[in-house]
């Protein structure tokens, strides 16, 4: 004894213990494991190219489509059962597959009438469904098709077409489809309305179209977007199409609607929910008024303007506007002018608590959406279709979606007031 390791003597008794409780499951297992692992002497011969892990997973594969192809022919190789069945195999082909990581050639079983057809891997097909769902997370995060072939050459050393990619995502349109038609809420205490203006390819040019969004928080506080359209242009006409789709699909009822300073917006949205009130998007009307003021005067002017929105009253909202007036018309005149006139569409929020003008006056969820969104379309000089405009904003707003865990700040108590001020609109 004296002539073993230190320790050596230790390790063998928990060795020893440690098989002795093993089911003989276990111990089976761990022979299979050691039988593999003959010939392992460095990392390069588990994890490289041709080593046991790639080995393994070819081995799984070839074995899972055997199992396939008995199930086709009814019965399993070297059976007497096949002898005259009108069917059997017909030795193996040749493939190339990706594999997680790794490129793998596998030899694939084959029938003499050629109708079998494979579920783990489909004839033609050389990805996993993983793979799809790659490309698809990266379509996602508004990376180019060049973008993406460049990415699959450097992680898996695959040269994957347009089409491949393409098809990869064409899917997703008949999710988008469902999704687009699916029914909603009832009542949705506040909606917010916007648009985003994107390039796209139209008979050979590229101009401008529009994406409506429609954002909804229903009765927990929980954000949800409605749906996306496209069209050439915004206006309040397409708008109304919007809005009586909500409406047909099954919203009866909106408290609050946010929206831009869009001509004839709130008369649409008036139109078919008459009692909804409409709040002007108080960052549109910020952005509106700024456009045209020079560097040096903006930070006092937008200084200056605040006092308007945040102020407790009407009232005071009012007397701020008319000093704003008589220190900023001589400049720039147009700037309280849409104030005034918009000013029945400005004001409603200083009927609410500050509760519920944290949640609509700033429209900070739509603001926040849009910003997320600008994100991913940023390295898209223009779209080639407007189905790939629909596919690229649904998926990357579901992303954005998962990160709506949490119902808006303070709605429980917004919710209580709302409950006040729309008690015979509210459900029991």
């Amino acid at each position: 004894l004296s002539t073993l390791p230190t320790g050596f003597l230790e390790q063998y008794l928990r060795r020893s213990i440690t098989m002795a409780k093993q089911t003989p499951e276990e111990k089976h297992r761990d022979e299979l494991i050691d039988e593999l692992l003959k010939g392992y002497d460095s990392p390069e011969s588990f994890w490289g190219e041709s080593g046991l892990f790639a080995n393994l997973k070819k081995r799984i594969v070839e074995r899972t489509l055997d199992v396939e192809m008995d199930n086709h022919l009814g019965y399993s190789k070297y059976d007497p059962k096949g002898h005259h069945s009108g069917n059997s195999r017909n030795g193996r082909g040749k493939k190339t597959v990706v594999l997680g990581d790794d490129q793998v050639e596998i030899a694939p079983p084959r029938d003499r009438n050629g109708d079998f057809e494979p579920q783990l891997i489909p004839k033609g097909q050389k990805y996993f469904k993983g793979f799809d769902d790659r490309i698809i997370a990266m379509y996602a995060r508004g990376m180019s098709v060049r973008d993406i072939q460049a990415a699959l050459l450097e992680m898996y050393q695959v040269d994957v077409s347009e089409g491949l990619i393409s098809q990869a995502t064409e899917g997703i349109m008949e999710e988008v489809k469902a999704w687009q038609n699916r029914p909603l809420d009832a009542i949705y205490p506040i909606i917010f309305l916007d648009c985003i203006v994107v390039k796209c390819r139209q008979d050979g040019k590229v101009s401008n179209v529009s994406v409506y969004l429609a954002l909804g928080v229903n009765m927990d506080g929980h954000k949800e977007l409605l749906g996306i359209w496209i069209a050439k242009t915004e206006g309040a006409k397409f708008w109304l199409s919007v809005i009586t789709e909500l409406q047909n699909r099954g919203i009866k009822d909106i408290f609050i609607a946010c929206v831009d300073g869009l001509k004839g917006f709130p008369e649409a949205i008036e139109s078919v929910f008459p009692q909804t009130q409409v709040q002007l998007c108080i960052v549109h009307m910020i952005r509106n008024s700024t456009r045209f003021v020079n560097w040096k005067d903006r930070k006092e002017l937008c200084k200056d303007l605040k006092t308007i929105y945040t102020a407790a009253t009407e009232q005071q909202a009012e007397m701020a506007l008319d000093a704003f007036a008589e220190k900023w018309d001589g400049k720039y005149p147009m700037i309280s002018k849409s104030w005034r006139t918009h000013w029945q569409n400005v004001i409603p929020f200083f009927d609410y608590p500050e509760d519920i003008r944290k949640a609509i006056y700033t429209t900070n969820a739509i603001e926040s959406l849009n910003r997320s969104l600008r994100k991913v379309i940023k390295t898209k000089g223009a779209f080639p279709t407007e189905a790939s405009v629909m596919k690229i904003f649904y998926l990357a707003l579901a992303n954005i979606a998962k990160k709506w865990t949490m119902p808006i700040r303070c709605w429980k108590s917004a919710m209580n007031q709302f409950a006040i001020k729309f008690a015979n609109r509210m459900p029991m």
